[in-house]
């Protein structure tokens, strides 16, 4: 499924749409490039789950955010992690998946380190606005997929 973002208000729309829809467990590794807008749409996610966007920054140093809503949302940046070793002694194997959302930004890089379900997102410039294309991997991010087209519409 792809949906066209016409601006930087609708990716973050888009994102706030997959947060009010999101269930505990949930797993969202986000693909694009520098500035694609990653970041942008975890925000929006948090604000979905009604977490502080204020708040919302990506965690590449950090590595990882932890943001409280009606879901806790943990917030992962990969893109410094060097090999799985590093990553699991971050804490991402008892992070991921279980109560609340993991939103996880460059994982794309371990893809093997994920659960066997979750949504894969990729996000692309497209002239003045971005692509956001859905590769649910499961049948409850299939589900998932179809609620967030179904409510997307045409007005991003």
């Amino acid at each position: 499924m792809e949906i066209y973002c016409r601006d930087s208000a609708a990716t973050e729309a888009l994102g706030q749409l997959l947060g009010s829809l999101a269930a505990d467990g949930d797993v969202y590794c986000l693909t694009g490039g520098l500035g694609a807008g990653k970041t942008l749409l975890s925000r929006g996610v948090a604000a979905g789950l009604g977490a502080d966007v204020a708040e919302v920054n990506s965690p590449t140093f950090a590595i990882m955010n932890v943001y409280n809503g009606r879901r806790q949302m943990r917030h992962f940046d990969l893109y410094r992690i060097k090999d799985a070793d590093e990553l699991y002694n971050t804490g991402f194997g008892e992070y991921c998946g279980g109560d609340g959302v993991t939103v996880i930004e460059w994982g794309e890089l371990f893809l093997d380190e994920l659960p066997e379900e979750y949504l894969h997102i990729t996000i692309e410039h497209a002239g003045a606005g971005r692509k956001v294309i859905f590769e649910p991997h499961g049948a409850h991010y299939e589900k998932l997929c179809r609620e967030v087209e179904k409510h997307a519409g045409t007005g991003n």
